[in-house]
This record gives structure tokens, C-alpha cells and sequence, in this order.
């Protein structure tokens, strides 16, 4: 566990009110067994358990209301299973789905073709800009990865869903 977050915490007298877990691959969950000794606070993931610990789950456009944030849940599966982008206000907490010029790694093409189907068409049609705080690697800005990023060869128009039938008989 990383000690600053917990210098963080404690020296400027924070309240921890919920943690959220973007996937659930161990290096983005170590410390929680630790966070979960100190503070007595809810985990949110789309897994109901993390770590053998109990956690509210959390479902696509759910928004929770926690103290003065609404934190809305993005589902966005392809890195992971359970990947899952949080926005509060101007912020997308993107774990690794999304993150400066890269998208996540895949296990396969299918999920791949997913992951940027779903960034596509929940994150990069998101109005305005926002900033990206991922995983790894330094912030960015939603604008930046709609122009820049190799991996959306939308080049920053999200694409609209296609209907898995096409039914034009004309």
C-alpha cells in the first residue's frame, strides 16, 4: 500500500466516504484489505466482492449520491470485464480503459472491438471537455484523447451504435 494516500488522508483530516474500483486486477486493488483495516467506508466496483471484501455494486448510469458528489457509473468493458469509468463532475476516473494517447489492453480482438465501441459511445460523446485521471500515466484531457489518441480511429466523432440486425429491406 502506498503510504502517501494514507498521509493524504490522515494529515489533511479527510473523511473517506467510498472507494471506487475501476477493474479488478490485483495492482489496482492491493491496498484495499489495508484501506479497509483503517476506514470503515463502502467499496463501489461492478463486482459484488473485491479481495474477499464485500462491495456495493454498481450497475451502467447508476449515479450515487456520496456527501456533495454525484458520481455517475460508465461500464465499459474490454480491458476487463468489470472495467468502469466514474465521472464526478468534470473528472473521468478511467482505471485503464482509458488513458493518455492509449486505450487498455485487450485479451482479444472481440474485446477490443468492444472497448472501443463503448468509449465511443459513453465517454467520447460526452459533451464538452473533461479531464482523464487513468490508472497509469499522466491526466489528460477528454478533447486531447478525441484527437490524439492511436487507439479510437473515430479521430474524435463518436460513432452511434449499430443495431445488431439490420432490418432495411428497401
Amino acid at each position: 500500500m502506498d503510504t502517501r494516500i494514507l498521509s493524504l488522508i490522515e494529515d489533511n483530516n479527510y473523511y473517506l466516504k467510498g472507494v471506487f474500483i475501476t477493474h479488478d486486477h490485483s495492482h489496482h486493488v492491493l491496498g484495499l484489505k489495508t484501506i479497509m483495516k483503517i476506514y470503515d467506508t463502502p467499496i463501489y466496483s461492478v463486482n459484488p466482492e473485491i479481495m474477499n471484501l464485500r462491495s456495493t455494486r454498481v450497475r451502467d448510469g447508476e449515479i450515487i449520491n456520496l456527501g456533495i458528489f454525484k458520481v455517475e457509473v460508465m461500464t465499459v468493458p474490454g480491458h476487463s470485464a468489470d472495467s468502469a469509468v466514474f465521472k464526478i463532475d468534470r473528472l473521468l476516473f478511467s482505471g485503464d480503459t482509458l488513458s493518455a494517447g492509449m486505450t487498455g489492453k485487450t485479451a482479444s480482438s472481440y474485446a477490443a472491438a468492444t472497448q472501443i465501441n463503448e468509449l465511443n459511445y459513453k465517454i467520447l460523446s460526452l459533451p464538452g471537455d473533461y479531464t482523464v485521471l487513468p490508472g497509469h500515466g499522466p491526466p489528460s484531457s477528454l478533447e486531447a484523447e478525441r484527437r490524439f489518441n492511436i487507439h479510437l480511429n473515430s479521430f474524435g466523432q463518436p460513432k452511434k451504435r449499430r443495431p445488431a440486425f439490420n432490418f432495411d429491406f428497401g
